[in-house]
Formats: structure tokens, C-alpha cells, sequence
């Protein structure tokens, strides 16, 4: 499949939304981020970034939640949370065998919101 979309390549909705499921398992078992899902909906939260992954990697699903700038600003997420959210994510695309390429690929996707989601250190 030479033109398959990232979203093809990692396997489509049922794919992307068992990565969401690992990753957000790693992050609340993290105490060093898990502090600012106390109040979340996780149920909700892992749909919108089900969407969110989707959009990101050429899905047919589309994110229409708020802007990064807007659904992060105030929580003072800072670079090194960022950092560790990040590599949960790279763990759970680990965990399902995605190859480095599309791994690095979708992490260069998530990375272009950096600036839009850090407010501190």
C-alpha cells in the first residue's frame, strides 16, 4: 500500500484506539502527569484523542475539540511533562509494534503542538 495514510499504516480506528487505550493507561500511572487528568472524563478524553490521532495521521475522523492553546492553557503543563506524555505515547506505539518510521512520524505530528500546549519551564 504505497499511498496508505499513517492512520492506514497503523491499522486504522480499532488500532489507533488501542494505542490511545495503552497510552493513557501509562499516563495515569504516571505521578509525575497523571495530576492533571484527576478531573478529566476519561472516557471522553480518550475518544477526543482517539479523533485527535486520527486527524493527525490522515483519518477519516476529525477532531473538533478545542484548539491545543485553548483545552491546555492553564494547566502549566511544562517541557518535561510534555517530554514524558510524549514518550508514553512512544511506549504504547511500541507496544503494538509500530515501526520506527511511523512511530517517529506520528511523534513529529504531536511535537508540532508543543508550543501550543507547554506554558512553563
Amino acid at each position: 500500500m504505497p499511498d496508505a495514510t499513517l492512520y492506514d499504516r497503523l491499522g486504522g480506528e480499532p488500532a489507533v484506539g488501542a494505542v490511545v487505550t495503552e497510552f493513557y493507561d501509562r499516563v495515569l500511572a504516571d505521578d509525575d502527569v497523571s495530576h492533571h487528568f484527576e478531573d478529566v472524563d476519561m472516557s471522553e478524553q480518550r475518544s477526543h484523542q482517539t479523533k485527535f490521532l486520527s486527524a493527525v495521521t490522515g483519518g477519516p475522523m476529525q477532531y473538533e475539540g478545542d484548539d491545543m492553546e485553548a483545552s491546555h492553557g492553564g494547566m502549566g503543563i511544562t517541557a518535561a511533562e510534555f517530554d514524558a506524555v510524549a514518550g508514553h505515547l512512544d511506549d504504547a506505539l511500541r507496544e503494538f509494534d509500530v515501526d520506527d518510521a511511523d512511530r517517529e512520524a506520528v511523534l513529529e505530528a504531536v511535537e508540532g503542538f508543543r508550543d501550543d500546549i507547554v506554558e512553563a519551564g
